[in-house]
This record gives C-alpha cells, sequence and structure tokens, in this order.
C-alpha cells in the first residue's frame, strides 16, 4: 500500500477532478480518500526562517565542505 498525498482544486461546478500517477499501468486499484479543505494559512508555503533554519544558513554554508581529511 501506498500514501500520496495531493493538493488539488475544485472547480466553480464542484468538482474536484484528480490525476494520480501510479507505477502500475493497467492494474485495478481500491482507493480511499479523506477531504480535508485547505485553510489560507495552510496554503502559503513556510520560509526557511519558519521552518527553523537561521537566516543565511544556506547561504553561508552552500560549497563548504571540502572532503574528507587523510591523517
Amino acid at each position: 500500500m501506498q500514501t500520496i498525498t495531493l493538493n488539488s482544486h475544485a472547480g466553480s461546478d464542484g468538482i474536484l477532478h484528480l490525476k494520480v500517477p501510479v507505477a502500475s499501468p493497467e492494474t485495478e486499484f481500491q482507493i480511499i480518500m479523506m477531504l480535508r479543505p485547505i485553510t489560507a494559512k495552510e496554503s502559503k508555503l513556510k520560509t526557511l526562517e519558519e521552518l527553523g533554519w537561521t537566516p543565511g544558513f544556506f547561504e553561508t554554508t552552500y560549497g563548504a565542505w571540502e572532503g574528507e581529511l587523510n591523517s
């Protein structure tokens, strides 16, 4: 069993159309759905700082590793 999370938007007709990629074409699947409206707060992508990273972390550390030291 595989869990797939998708976000989609229902049209003005109240119909939600889903396209779900599967690894096994020509296979029958059982589909279990849970519909939960997304709040405006949830739909906004979080910044790196909101996710707990310090400002400038990636800019200052990118490419800093120089490899293993041979003693």
